[in-house]
């Protein structure tokens, strides 16, 4: 008679736990966006420029130097930090400078921002630059876009083709 009573214990243990399970998986209700907004997904991760050039190094300097470290060109490894700016509608609504990582800021850039904006026809513009040794921006995009109520909007850049891309 013992072993039942643990049996129907242990079922209704259980049973409460399932119930606690199933009552927050449905309660409370998330909504992610709300019902007239929609979202515009900045999400960039870029190698940007060195910031030097690489230099020649001459015969009586690699003389100086120990036989493994014998490089005919010294590159510096440092990359420039990566300026993003975004309008919608003609404000600006982010600005952001991403530094590169790694130990020797030689690695990617990364931004990652989310923008909630009423849902209709806007104009955006993104302007993003890569080379601290230029002047102005080094890539720009501007696009009219009719976005629906809870569509999301990526803003990446197309490292490959060296644009920026709206999907």
């Amino acid at each position: 008679m013992n072993k039942i009573g643990v049996w129907i214990g242990q079922g209704v243990l259980y049973a409460a736990l399932a119930l606690v399970i199933v009552i927050f998986s449905r309660w409370p209700a998330y909504q992610n966006l709300a019902p007239d907004l929609a979202l515009i997904k900045i999400s960039i991760s870029h190698q940007s420029r060195l910031l030097g050039d690489c230099v020649e190094v001459s015969p009586a300097e690699l003389a100086k130097l120990p036989p493994t470290m014998r490089a005919p060109k010294n590159c510096p490894r440092e990359r420039s930090p990566l300026i993003v700016e975004v309008d919608v509608d003609g404000e600006l609504v982010h600005r952001q400078i991403a530094t590169p990582s790694g130990l020797s800021g030689d690695g990617a850039a990364v931004i990652y921002r989310r923008l909630e904006v009423p849902a209709g026809k806007h104009h955006i513009e993104i302007r993003m630059k890569d080379d601290a040794r230029s002047e102005g921006f080094d890539y720009t995009r501007s696009e009219d876009v009719d976005l629906a109520p809870a569509e999301i909007l990526v803003v990446d850049f197309n490292g490959a083709e060296r644009r920026i891309t709206l999907r």
